[in-house]
C-alpha cells in the first residue's frame, strides 16, 4: 500500500509539471476574423508583391515562395507568427527575419486576413519540379515519417494544423526541412507546432531522402484550379 501511495504522488507530481510546462509553452493564435475584404487586401497586399508577385506566384530568384495555393488557414497562421517574432526570429533566418520585418507593415489580425483573402481569391500558380529523385522510395518514406499527419497525397489536414503541400514550391519544402532539421525553425519556445516538426525531418538522414520525398510530393494530384 505506502507503494501504491508513492506511486500516486510521482504520477501526480509528473502531470502537475506537465501541465504548468504545455501552460507556458502553448501560443494559441487569435481565431480569424468572419469578415474579410479582398479589394483591401489587395491594397495592403502592394508591399509583398515586389517579391512575391502580383498574384502571389512567388519568385524563385528572389527566394519568395508561391502563396496562392497555400492553404489559407496556414497563411493566416505564418504571417501571424512572423509578426509576433515565433518565426524570423533566429540570427541564421535572414529571409525569415525579412518576412518578419514585412509583416509588422501589417498592423493586426484583421488586415493579415484581408491580404489572405486576396490571396485565397487568386487562381493557382504553376510550379515548376526542380528537384529531382526516386519517387517510389520518397513515397515509402513520406508514408512512414509524413502521412499519417499531411495525409495521403500531400493533401494536407486542417485538424492536424498539417498544410497541403502541394502547393508549395519544391524548393521550398527542401529549405524549410533544412530550417527544421538546423534549428532555424521550431526552435522558439511558443512555436509549438514546429517543435513537433523537428524530430521527424530529423528522420529525413540525408539529402537524398529528402529529394526522393519531395519528388514523390511532386509526382501527386497538381494543385486544384480556383
Amino acid at each position: 500500500m505506502p507503494n501504491r501511495r508513492c506511486c500516486w504522488i510521482i504520477i501526480v507530481f509528473c502531470l502537475g509539471c506537465t501541465a504548468k510546462r504545455e501552460e507556458s509553452t502553448i501560443h494559441v493564435l487569435p481565431p480569424r476574423p468572419i469578415t474579410v475584404d479582398i479589394e483591401e487586401g489587395k491594397k495592403l497586399y502592394s508591399s509583398c508583391i515586389a517579391c512575391h508577385g502580383t498574384r502571389g506566384e512567388g519568385n524563385i530568384e528572389l527566394s519568395a515562395p508561391a502563396l496562392a495555393n497555400t492553404d489559407s488557414w496556414y497563411l493566416y497562421r505564418q504571417l501571424m507568427n512572423f509578426k509576433g517574432g515565433i518565426r524570423g526570429n533566429s540570427p541564421n533566418d535572414s529571409l525569415g527575419f525579412q518576412m518578419a520585418a514585412m509583416s509588422g507593415t501589417l498592423k493586426d489580425s484583421i488586415e493579415i486576413t484581408h491580404v489572405v483573402a486576396y490571396l485565397e481569391s487568386q487562381p493557382s500558380a504553376s510550379l515548376p519540379a526542380l528537384i529531382s529523385g526516386d519517387i517510389q522510395k520518397g513515397k515509402r518514406i513520406y508514408e512512414n515519417v509524413c502521412g499519417s499527419c499531411h495525409g495521403q497525397a500531400a493533401r494536407g489536414n486542417e485538424k492536424l494544423n498539417a498544410p497541403n503541400l502541394n502547393g508549395l514550391d519544391d524548393w521550398y519544402i527542401k529549405r524549410q526541412v533544412l530550417a527544421f532539421k538546423n534549428g532555424v525553425r521550431g526552435s522558439h519556445p511558443k512555436d509549438t507546432l514546429g517543435a513537433q516538426m523537428v524530430p521527424m525531418m530529423a528522420l529525413l538522414t540525408s539529402d537524398e531522402a529528402i529529394d526522393d520525398v519531395i519528388a514523390y510530393i511532386r509526382s501527386t494530384v497538381e494543385p486544384e484550379t480556383k
